[in-house]
């Protein structure tokens, strides 16, 4: 019975170490940070999201999220997200609830799984959209909330119980702030790719993707403390640096890095932000 019960203890660890994270970082453009339980710590590629963990970007910044039913977050600078819920629930099927703050968003499902069965909701302060296979952009700002569907099907509602079925691509839903919603207007195909580039991650920002090869050395010091500080440094302007111990002999040198970079072009960029920011001699390496 003992070797039975450690057998099935056994099998439990594995399934959920193969268990399928509901939401996973898959690109930053730091600086950007996770809050949880009072803690804020800088995003890096392959970080798992849990239900009630807030994102935040700083100026500059873009952040993309992979969602477990394919589907792709994607949050532009000075933003702010809260996964309110993530996953499953007692559903079996996919399903969460994003809450956007402040800033611009946009949504997208994967094509191939538009068809699968989820219940995602987004809530842009004022206005919520209920999500299906679909394509949406939505934005936060002092004087208004919108949301625009640039393909599929939407409900939108607002917190005045007014609400809206949307299927005309390049339409937005408007709700002035401290007014009742305009409701469902026309949006220009010019408008929409000013609005979509500001969730969409710049060639040459120096963005950190999962799988990136290139790192970026930060600075390399025989001190641990000097090691830690910097570290510390880095992470408070946002960037989730490491710091990897090299044996040289009798001593330990300390290397501090950040991973994750696709190519040296990128890396090149990044180190420009990183002494710019804060005056480290960064360069790349493999």
């Amino acid at each position: 019975m003992k070797k039975l019960m450690m057998t099935l203890a056994l099998c439990g660890l594995a399934a959920n170490a193969l268990a399928t994270p509901q939401a996973v970082v898959d690109a930053v453009q730091a600086p950007a940070w996770r809050d949880r339980g009072g803690r804020a710590e800088p995003l890096a590629p392959g970080m798992e999201l849990l239900s009630r963990d807030r994102i935040r970007t700083g100026a500059g910044s873009r952040v993309y999220l992979r969602l477990a039913d394919g589907s792709t977050v994607k949050l532009g600078e000075n933003g702010e997200l809260l996964a309110d819920r993530l996953g499953p629930g007692d559903r079996k099927f996919f399903s969460a609830a994003l809450d956007v703050a402040k800033g611009a968003f946009r949504f997208t499902t994967d094509k191939l799984k538009r068809l699968s069965r989820r219940d995602v909701t987004i809530r842009v302060a004022t206005v919520t959209a209920g999500i299906r296979g679909t394509d949406i952009w939505g934005k936060t700002e002092p004087e208004r909330d919108f949301i625009c569907l640039l393909e599929g099907r939407i409900t939108v509602s607002h917190k005045d119980g007014d609400s809206r079925e949307m299927s005309e691509p390049l339409t937005f839903y408007v709700a002035p702030r401290n007014q009742p919603p305009k409701g469902i207007e026309a949006a220009d195909p010019e408008t929409v790719r000013k609005w979509a580039a500001e969730t969409e991650i710049q060639k040459g920002g120096g963005v950190l993707r999962r799988g990136g090869k290139w790192k970026l050395m930060l600075a390399s010091t025989d001190s641990q403390q000097a090691a830690l500080e910097v570290y510390d440094r880095t992470a408070a302007a946002g960037y989730a640096a490491s710091i990897r111990p090299r044996i040289e002999g009798e001593s330990v040198r300390y290397v501090i890095l950040l991973r994750n970079l696709p190519s040296k072009a990128e890396a090149e960029a990044l180190a420009a932000k990183v002494k710019d920011r804060l005056g480290l001699d960064a360069r790349p390496t493999l």
